[in-house]
């Protein structure tokens, strides 16, 4: 987002994106907290079909990007996370994730130093 950018916020609730072939391309933030990363890995996953089908066929819903924030209390509670940095790897530019730790104690792995902030 850049200043001024219109945002729509939404917590709690059911959770889905299901764009239609004649929408227009959205950026998309998505915002999770521990366990909270569920619903939104899997919209996660459902854009990087997306992405994979408009890049295999060129036709239906042209996916914008996606930024995921992402936070844990140390990185062995941040599920998912090979996943998601196996979607950065494969969409770059597409698909990306800042990791944010509150309590980490121990050193972080070089995988993961590039994308984690923490305390």
């Amino acid at each position: 987002c850049t200043l001024d950018s219109e945002v729509a916020l939404r917590v709690g609730g059911d959770f889905f994106f299901d764009p239609q072939p004649g929408d227009s391309p959205v950026k998309l933030v998505l915002i999770a907290g521990g366990v909270g990363i569920n619903p939104l890995f899997s919209i996660l996953l459902h854009i990087a079909d997306l992405h994979e089908y408009q890049e295999g066929k060129g036709n239906g819903y042209k996916m914008g990007t996606v930024k995921l924030y992402y936070s844990a209390k140390n990185t062995s509670e941040l599920l998912f996370k090979k996943n998601i940095l196996g979607l950065m790897n494969a969409f770059p530019g597409k698909i990306a994730c800042r990791f944010h730790v509150t309590q980490q104690s121990s050193r972080i792995c070089e995988e993961l130093q590039p994308h984690v902030t923490g305390k």
